[in-house]
């Protein structure tokens, strides 16, 4: 995420070459060029003048029945390196400009009464290797798994590779049934079928019924495994492919040409065995295997769909005459006055302007104590109202909302893949060719050695082997604990930014915090102003408060706030320059002001002498002094306190408990950052530290071989939030901290380290019970299915089994990623 001042992304890419027709006069509009393009249900449509998009706007459905297509460019996800380079800070919009608040007036806003057209791609992706993206449904060409949408939608869609499986399923199994009865009818004494046919005429009716399900049914997986062969990547369907293929063709062969076998082919009857069934009951459990498969995926995605539904379809507008009216939540724009009512969800992010309430916003911080609302209070789209009622401003709409960042940087991240994966895709790069090898294998050694029928019982293992193998199942140990595992932490106000960040929370030991805005509120208030000289308090608090007015720190705001209480006039400010770690300096009425800390003093060697009783008593109960000086003189000083947050001695707690040493650094006085830490039970304290030393730090302790996580929220935390194995953001921080930690918290509360530890411990357990499954149901089937039990049990795997049990196999894998859904945090 990156600050908000950056420019404004565009809501698509659009590619500049292609020329599209207007859809309402028809004609030919570059979108380059377009006098103005148009956002409706996901679909973005171009103009050729302001007359045309007008009439669009009133009546679009008319437009689209002429031209459904004409003018449609879909929004496309994004390449992470792109969504970085565009984003805003989605957890602290105080600090941000509106991005709708920019561009062209014909640039219209997105519509998010469904906020899933926030979110719609022609993008689609296979969960195990997220490289892959086609911009239809299909199947993924490196393992043959059908894709999914890149992103999620609010409701239950239909999942067009889902329905088309289904189909399959269900006539397969109409055609199924039958042949099975009819191959064991021999093993039933005294059938009537058996009088009505003879073996012969049962045969052929297996094989017309057993056609269309290998040929029709079976042929998604007969054109993936040929695309796997294309392009030399082999994997479950090649498998599959050659089994089914195996056995139908063999048993065609058998009742065209019975002459040609030999004797080893023949049972004590003399007839040649066939599998139609076989091959008819493999295809139909894949094809259920495929239909649980992807319905199970489908749940993973659950966390975002929830939070898809939280935003609500209309906003109560109050319009200028002072009356109020429902309109869809799309016609709201920044500034519009919104009534909330009690029970009603919050239609935008805000600033309360009239009324209080409390509001449970459980859905972003994962705190169910509601939060009370009163006039300037900050309220967020989709969190719901509970008792009072009051009036809003909307400050954040559309795609820019808190809650429409989330969801994108959740979608983001449940994509990407974690360290541990490498162990599987190194496994199954090997898997097919392995499998197969194995299955020739079986074959030559049954054909060799076996009882008779010898090459009958060959071909019948072989086929197990490769049936009963199911390299998917190593594929998606990691992906889907990963895709629950992110959106369950988005559910509790964590969020992770990749899965690379989630995988090494699990193995650190050492927490380094800041401790303005991590351990404290953030929000410091000046208690103190002392003037010295010949300067009075109001003079040295104007002449500060118009040098801070550009800066973005903390105890700026506090300065700032007692000049507005005290009702000062600020001054002109020129050459102002922020010095992080320090402290700020620039003109004031043509004359050189610094403030800044006790660093900055000795940096222009002026002697504090006159005010270092006063600024050692505030450091000692905990405050922070900011030194004043123009034209290198000493002129005052300023006290602040900045509350320890109610949560932090809590927080220090837990993560003690969770086994973490916890060292504070902080650019404070050794005084100030001593008390603090003594009240809180922090293991070590680095005071009066710059940034380039903090970074140093966390350094120093990787080299001693610690595991480092860093929590920070200011600008001066950024390098040792990247240096760190973990950046950990307050939400209620900078732009720059956020954009630079992996894991972000929404609330700015350091319990919130505990629930992401707990929930990278539980998650990375989870991958290992996957891999666990999947690893041992391989290394225990295949020998199995090759009829390693034949000698000592007389026990053989029919190919049928080892579907069945191929079937379940990732399906369990995804059943057992799913309990993270229920994990408490």
């Amino acid at each position: 995420m990156i600050s908000g001042r950056a420019q404004k992304p565009t809501h698509n890419h659009i590619n500049q070459e292609k020329s599209l027709k207007d859809p309402v006069c028809g004609m030919s509009v570059h979108p380059k060029s377009a006098a103005g393009s148009h956002l409706y249900n996901g679909q973005r449509h171009f103009f050729c003048s302001r007359q045309c998009l007008a009439k669009f706007q009133t009546e679009p459905n008319k437009y689209l029945s002429q031209r459904p297509h004409s003018s449609v460019i879909l929004p496309t996800a994004r390449s992470e390196s792109h969504q970085q380079e565009n984003w805003c800070n989605p957890i602290h919009p105080e600090a941000q400009q509106s991005q709708s608040g920019s561009g062209s007036e014909w640039d219209m806003a997105p519509d998010p009464t469904k906020t899933e057209a926030l979110l719609l791609t022609t993008e689609f992706t296979c969960p195990m290797h997220p490289k892959i993206k086609q911009n239809q449904p299909g199947s993924c060409p490196d393992c043959g798994m059908a894709l999914e949408s890149w992103t999620t939608s609010a409701g239950e869609t239909v999942n067009p590779e889902l329905v088309k499986m289904q189909r399959r399923f269900w006539a397969c199994l109409v055609f199924t049934i039958p042949i099975f009865l009819l191959s064991m009818s021999e093993m039933i004494l005294r059938w009537p079928i058996q009088q009505v046919w003879s073996p012969h005429r049962l045969v052929w009716i297996q094989m017309l019924l057993a056609s269309p399900i290998v040929l029709w049914g079976g042929w998604p997986f007969f054109q993936r495994a040929w695309v796997s062969l294309r392009k030399r990547t082999p994997n479950m369907f090649t498998l599959i492919a050659m089994g089914t293929a195996t056995t139908y063709s063999y048993s065609l062969v058998a009742i065209l040409l019975p002459s040609i076998f030999p004797d080893s082919f023949r049972g004590s009857d003399g007839f040649v065995d066939v599998y139609f069934e076989t091959a008819s009951v493999i295809t139909t459990l894949v094809l259920l295997g495929q239909v649980l498969e992807i319905r199970a995926r489908s749940q993973t995605s659950s966390a975002i769909r929830s939070l898809l539904g939280l935003s609500p379809q209309t906003a109560r507008l109050l319009r200028e005459d002072g009356s109020e009216k429902d309109v869809p939540l799309h016609r709201v724009t920044l500034g519009n006055q919104l009534r909330v009512r009690p029970g009603e969800k919050i239609p935008v992010d805000g600033v309360v302007v009239e009324g209080t309430s409390s509001v449970d916003e459980s859905m972003v911080t994962g705190e169910p104590i509601p939060t009370e609302k009163i006039t300037q209070s900050y309220v967020t789209g989709g969190t719901i109202n509970q008792t009072g009622t009051f009036v809003m401003r909307a400050k954040r709409v559309g795609q820019d909302t808190l809650l429409a960042q989330i969801i994108q940087m959740v979608s983001r991240a449940q994509r990407t893949r974690a360290p541990v994966q490498c162990l599987a895709d190194v496994v199954a790069s090997y898997f097919v060719p392995v499998v197969v090898s194995i299955a020739i294998m079986t074959f030559l050694a049954w054909g060799l050695v076996g009882p008779e029928p010898r090459l009958a019982h060959a071909l019948v293992n072989a086929v197990a082997v490769l049936i009963i193998a199911c390299p998917c199942a190593l594929g998606l140990a990691t992906p889907m604990s990963i895709m629950v595992g992110i959106g369950r932490g988005a559910a509790v106000g964590v969020l992770i930014k990749n899965a690379e960040a989630l995988q090494a929370l699990e193995s650190v030991d050492t927490l380094v915090v800041d401790k303005t805005g991590t351990l404290t509120e953030g929000q410091p208030r000046l208690c103190k102003v002392l003037a010295l000289q010949d300067w009075n308090e109001s003079a040295l608090l104007t002449a500060a408060a118009s040098l801070e007015l550009a800066s973005e720190h903390p105890l700026a705001a506090a300065i700032l706030g007692e000049a507005q209480k005290r009702g000062l006039q600020l001054l002109k400010v020129e050459e102002f320059r922020a010095m992080p770690g320090t402290g700020v300096r620039g003109r004031v009425q043509g004359r050189q002001m610094v403030l800044g800390n006790q660093s900055i003093l000795e940096e222009l060697s002026v002697r504090p002498s006159e005010a270092i009783k006063e600024a050692d008593l505030l450091r000692q109960s905990g405050k922070i002094v900011v030194f004043v000086t123009v034209e290198g003189q000493l002129v005052g000083l300023l006290g602040a306190e900045d509350p320890i947050k109610p949560s932090t001695p809590e927080a220090i707690s837990l993560l003690h408990a969770e086994g973490l040493r916890i060292m504070m650094l902080t650019g404070d006085h050794w005084k100030t950052a001593a008390t603090v830490a003594q009240k809180l039970g922090i293991d070590e304290v680095e005071a009066e530290v710059s940034p380039q030393r903090k970074e140093t730090i966390i350094k120093r302790l990787q080299a001693e071989g610690k595991r480092v996580a860093m929590a920070g929220d200011g600008i001066n935390d950024a390098p040792a939030l990247a240096q760190a194995l973990v950046g950990i953001a307050m939400g209620t921080g900078t732009d720059v901290a956020i954009h630079t930690a992996g894991v972000t918290l929404i609330k700015g509360d350091l319990r919130g380290i505990v629930r992401a530890r707990r929930l990278s411990r539980s998650t990375m357990h989870n991958i290992r019970q996957n891999l666990f499954f999947a690893f041992i149901y391989n290394f225990l089937g295949i020998p199995l299915a090759a009829g390693i039990g034949y000698p000592f049990f007389g026990l053989l795997l029919n190919p049928m089994i080892a579907a069945i049990a191929m079937t379940f196999s990732s399906v369990s894998v995804i059943g057992n990623a799913l309990r993270l859904r229920k994990l408490v945090l």
